[in-house]
């Protein structure tokens, strides 16, 4: 699924609620304490999520709100960046979740993954 770019980024908008929304039903149902509740789920909702995510990579963004669309999807594809306190990671990862965050803000598009800490 590739989506064509336009000005005001409405494909690529639509594309992150799409994401957004399948992202959000994948976290609910993954139980880390019970890895394999609704494992079929989760597994049929990442397969769903996977073309969503190629769509977000291979088209452009052309406004702020189109590259927080992008930013919000690296965070969530380098989530890891965001399991320890910024002082604890290294350096290339403190650079990437740095910038991740900085678009995110221009972008007024806060992150919204449990696991983001926006205590730090």
């Amino acid at each position: 699924m590739q989506v064509e770019g336009t000005d005001d980024d409405l494909d690529l908008l639509a594309l992150g609620r799409q994401f957004e929304e399948i992202a959000a039903n994948v976290h609910e149902l993954h139980n880390p304490a019970s890895p394999n509740d609704h494992l079929e789920l989760v597994e049929a909702m990442l397969g769903r999520l996977e073309p969503i995510e190629r769509a977000i990579m291979a088209t452009p963004a052309r406004t702020v709100a189109g590259l927080g669309v992008k930013a919000r999807h690296a965070a969530y594809v380098m989530s890891e960046y965001w399991n320890a306190p910024i002082d604890q990671i290294d350096w290339d990862a403190r650079a990437v979740r740095f910038l991740i965050e900085a678009v995110c803000d221009v972008a007024c598009m806060p992150l919204s993954f449990s696991n983001f800490r926006e205590d730090e």
